[in-house]
């Protein structure tokens, strides 16, 4: 019980770091923000509100993102086919 005492806040600090990590991978992940940040930069070029320089380079960072999402998507999707099939076994 004791341990507990001093031990709790160390949980509590470690569970708000997990929080943190958890929307900070949404935001950076999340494939509809992605793309909605892409038309929203696509859209700010066309206004001329960036330069080309600034466009393509944000553009890359969007892409490279974009295409970690997807990764995770896959892998998220494999893991939950081989828990059915295994499941289903």
């Amino acid at each position: 019980m004791l341990f507990k005492l001093f031990t709790a806040p160390m949980h509590l600090v470690k569970k708000v770091g997990e929080k943190v990590q958890e929307e900070a991978d949404q935001e950076l992940y999340d494939l509809n923000t992605i793309q909605r940040k892409l038309v929203e930069l696509q859209t700010m070029y066309e206004l001329g509100e960036v330069s080309e320089q600034a466009y393509e380079q944000q553009e890359a960072e969007l892409m490279d993102r974009y295409e970690i999402a997807k990764q995770k998507e896959l892998e998220q999707w494999e893991e939950l086919t081989k828990q059915k099939d295994e499941d289903d076994t």
